[in-house]
């Protein structure tokens, strides 16, 4: 298994194009400003899975609002799937939080992507009875 660390600034490129080929980014996030963001954030960080070339395999963002620990972006390439490398990089974002003292963690995943979904009821992730509400700033 491929080891977990922390993402440097100068992995932004490669890991935004994770993303993208993993149909995670939307046209309404920055997807840079987000990587940037918790990179550089003290509550916050983008950890990354390397195959044996050195290529970042997979990557998750992960951060701690005081209150409750969140996911975002797991994401593994399409030719390394199936093998441990999602459930290792979930595992790697719980033990982020928890030595940060997060006491629960939750995710947002749209409610159209069975695939996701599945994954993380597989790993005991429940469905929450709560209502997502936003809006955009900009």
């Amino acid at each position: 298994m491929a080891a977990i660390a922390p993402a440097a600034p100068h992995d932004a490129v490669e890991v935004i194009a994770l993303w993208q080929a993993c149909g995670l980014t939307r046209p309404w996030n920055d997807p840079a400003a987000d990587f940037a963001m918790a990179a550089e954030g003290a509550a916050s960080a983008v950890l990354v899975a390397r195959d044996a070339g050195g290529a970042i395999a997979g990557s998750v963002m992960t951060g701690f609002d005081g209150h409750r620990g969140w996911v975002y972006y797991l994401a593994v390439a399409p030719d390394a799937r199936r093998r441990g490398l999602g459930r290792a990089l979930m595992a790697a974002a719980e033990q982020w939080l928890r030595t940060r003292g997060a006491p629960k963690i939750q995710l947002m995943v749209r409610d159209d992507n069975a695939d996701a979904i599945g994954f993380y009821e597989a790993l005991g992730l429940e469905r929450q009875k709560v209502v997502t509400l936003g809006r955009f700033l900009g």
